[in-house]
């Protein structure tokens, strides 16, 4: 069938009506020249010419098709190719990105650090990414915070690709935007409040500033984080490791089970308290950095068991979290009974602050947004150092 051009403009209007997928029962088409006015007219055996404007009822152009054994839904996919179903696509489309939304929020990296709940509530308002970009971020998420090694080495060891987390990429900026709201601070907006993002994730080429305090541990190895740590546990002293320290260092020997808190000062009572018999603990001094990690890392990859305690606020939670998913440490004395038990003897205390869910113990959280009142650490070290007393 050939498309007369009088009656182009009919198929057209006709085509793009059918294609919407939706229930049509006229079309408007116009404006419309005389020849194609004229067209119309034959077409439909009007008596008089219609308007430059006209409606036309699909049922009555069926009734002109039906003798020549044609339809109108034939007609016009022979003339102008076959027709679309755009309500068909948009519901696909709606379906898909539901998928995938709740893909994200049900993901291993967001659910054990509930923090990036709302980094994924941004995400979503953002709207266009795709999911293999995602399944990228995450999988970064998931390595950090990292040893302390330099950008192009983690994103090549991470993504196959040096430059993957280079400034300006897509894997860039979703990750430092979930970085920022997991240490609850404003996204990065110059080079230089990139690069301390980063190096907060424990990405840094500084062997020397990053440092980790640490007690009672006496691995085995000639490293020199081994001789200093061995040297500080029969004095009675803490270490205070580099990140250069601890990259020169194997352990072996490592103890089956060490403390981690969050307050320098647990490890100043701890030694007061034991001397040169304290056990095992390490001080991550609130989120930890780059030594901290990798110590935690050598650790558990040695075989120890670690075991986790910091303040009950808001911000605890979330550095729990992030420690406890990174190194799969366990909570140690961080349970809703602890936080009540301790409130108990300590009614007073600072605002909780932003609260984010705690997934070792869904209470918890709630029990912080009900009393509204953070327990330090500090005030429950003595529980926590009665516990491990002799071991």
């Amino acid at each position: 069938m050939t498309l007369s051009p009088g009656l182009r403009p009919l198929w057209r209007a006709v085509h793009e009506r059918l294609s919407s997928g939706r229930p049509v029962s006229t079309v408007r088409v116009g404006p419309l020249a005389d020849a194609e006015r004229e067209a119309l007219a034959d077409l439909l055996g009007l008596a008089k010419l219609p308007a430059e404007y006209a409606t036309v009822s699909l049922s009555r152009l069926d009734a002109v098709l039906e003798p020549l054994g044609l339809d109108l839904h034939t007609v016009v996919a022979d003339l102008l190719g076959p027709l679309d179903d755009r309500a068909a696509r948009r519901a696909e489309a709606a379906a898909e990105r539901t998928e995938l939304w709740h893909w994200l929020e049900t993901h291993d990296v967001v659910v054990s650090q509930p923090a990036l709940g709302d980094w994924t509530a941004q995400v979503r308002r953002a709207g266009v990414v795709s999911r293999e970009l995602l399944e990228r971020a995450l999988h970064v998420l998931s390595r950090l915070p990292a040893g302390g090694v330099p950008l192009p080495a983690f994103a090549d060891e991470v993504l196959g690709d040096a430059h993957a987390l280079d400034d300006g990429t897509r894997e860039s900026s979703l990750v430092l935007r979930a970085l920022a709201t997991v240490y609850s601070t404003e996204p990065p907006a110059s080079a230089a409040e990139r690069r301390a993002l980063w190096e907060r994730a424990g990405i840094a080429d500084d062997a020397l500033s990053a440092v980790v305090l640490a007690t009672g541990l006496a691995p085995g190895g000639d490293g020199i984080a081994a001789v200093i740590l061995r040297a500080c546990a029969t004095s009675g002293n803490a270490a205070a490791l580099t990140l250069g320290q601890l990259r020169a260092t194997t352990f072996t020997d490592v103890p089956p089970d060490v403390w981690i808190v969050e307050n320098p000062s647990v490890l100043a009572v701890a030694l007061s308290r034991f001397g040169g018999a304290c056990p095992p603990l390490v001080c991550t001094s609130g989120w930890p950095n780059s030594a901290g990690m990798l110590l935690l890392d050598v650790l558990a990859a040695a075989g120890a068991s670690l075991h986790y305690h910091g303040d009950f606020d808001g911000e605890g939670l979330r550095i729990a979290a992030h420690v406890m998913a990174r190194t799969g440490a366990r909570p140690w004395h961080l349970t809703t009974s602890d936080y009540l038990t301790a409130l108990a003897t300590n009614p007073t205390g600072t605002p909780v602050g932003r609260v984010t869910d705690a997934p070792w113990d869904p209470a918890l959280a709630d029990a912080l947004r009900t009393h509204k009142t953070a327990v330090a650490e500090e005030r429950v070290t003595d529980r926590l150092l009665t516990s491990i007393e002799g071991r």
